[in-house]
């Protein structure tokens, strides 16, 4: 990608994505942002230190190797060294190392989704009421990057299989693994109640298991077989099964759960062919979030998914509308988000996912949240030390 420069004092910034779906980035000056001065900056720049500090480089098992994409962008890595010393306050600090910008797609609208760190109980070993398992990354599956391009493999495959020759073929899609594909490969790290909840995890990417010797367990995001995501809970809205106004997380997870839609369930949870393989962490402290795909635990209602092939990331993303609060009552949003995260179904120059905390108050909330807030990106004013 070509370094464009948006305006004559923004730092450099990757945006050919941004220009081949006709974006426009409109300067904003920050009085122009309802509700700026009223926002907990402190809580924001603290969110953005977790992104300036980065990943731990070690873990109780050995070192830990960072993903590509995961490093700053140089420009942010700038702002990064001034944060540390900076000592004139939080908002001081964003409004004079950064500039907004309004995201204005060139199709389509802003688009706010939530998700949360579930809660469940679950047991290392199966038994009659643990069977549902969570597996590890196997050790033949390949993401696909600039290192790993899989020539051959379909273009929307986002992995593939290593063959023991080094060719690639298609990873087994859910189905397949559900019916043991991958049995040999990756045996359970753990066991959940209901394969509805295996599946809540997978759309989440992370989880908190309440395990029968009384330990917590936090398992993380480890890859994914590279197949689509498809959005179950759209179909069954599609299908006239649950109407609109009805969904929610917790009206899905209630369907999925349900002993009369057992046969059903099984083959819709099948439709979305993505799988999810996951990593139990045990250098987490009980008070942190879980691990983004930034590679650092996330912040309640400061981190923010996005789409890592246009945004960075680090970067500070104001969103402003209203968002629903646990209960689905409509509150105020004014607030400063960090993108430290992503999804298979965050594509696009405004689309988010809002992280809401752990547990089930943070789900009710997070099932709530199909929103279309104005989208502000900060982006880094010059610093004479980028690209």
């Amino acid at each position: 990608m070509a370094a464009v420069f948006l305006t004559g004092t923004a730092a450099p910034i990757f945006v050919d994505a941004v220009a081949r779906e006709r974006t426009q980035l409109v300067p904003l000056d920050f009085d122009a942002l309802s509700g700026w001065a009223e926002d907990d900056h402190d809580a924001a720049f603290s969110a953005f230190m977790r992104s300036c500090t980065g990943p731990a480089r070690t873990a109780p098992d050995g070192p830990v190797t960072l993903r590509p994409g995961i490093e700053l962008s140089e420009d942010l890595k700038a702002v990064c060294a001034i944060a540390r010393n900076w000592q004139d306050g939080a908002r001081a600090f964003f409004e004079a190392h950064f500039m907004p910008h309004r995201v204005v797609p060139g199709e389509g609208r802003p688009f706010l989704t939530g998700y949360y760190e579930p809660e469940y109980d679950g047991a290392r070993q199966p038994g009659p009421d643990f069977s549902a398992p969570l597996r590890p990354r196997p050790p033949d599956l390949v993401t696909r990057n600039a290192e790993n391009p899989l020539p051959g493999i379909d273009e929307n495959l986002a992995a593939a299989r290593r063959l023991p020759d080094g060719s690639h073929v298609p990873y087994p899609d859910r189905a397949a693994i559900m019916d043991g594909a991958i049995d040999d490969l990756a045996p359970p790290i753990v066991y959940l109640r209901h394969p509805a909840q295996a599946f809540i995890i997978h759309v989440q990417g992370s989880a908190r298991i309440r395990l029968d010797d009384g330990d917590v367990m936090r398992v993380g995001y480890a890859g994914r077989n590279g197949h689509p995501f498809t959005a179950i809970g759209r179909l069954l809205v599609e299908r006239g099964t649950i109407p609109l106004e009805e969904m929610s997380l917790a009206r899905l997870l209630g369907w999925l759960e349900d002993p009369a839609n057992a046969v059903q369930a099984d083959a819709l949870m099948r439709e979305n062919r993505s799988y999810i393989f996951f990593a139990e962490n045990r250098a987490l402290a009980a008070e942190d979030g879980p691990i983004g795909g930034a590679g650092v635990a996330l912040t309640p209602h400061r981190s923010l998914a996005v789409d890592r092939t246009i945004w960075p990331y680090g970067l500070p993303v104001w969103l402003s509308g209203t968002l629903p609060d646990a209960d689905n009552r409509e509150t105020p949003l004014a607030q400063l988000m960090i993108a430290q995260d992503t999804g298979s179904a965050i594509t696009g120059v405004a689309r988010g996912d809002y992280f809401t905390g752990s547990g089930d108050e943070a789900g009710r909330q997070a099932g709530y949240i199909r929103h279309r807030p104005d989208f502000v990106i900060l982006l880094p004013r010059a610093t004479g030390t980028g690209p």
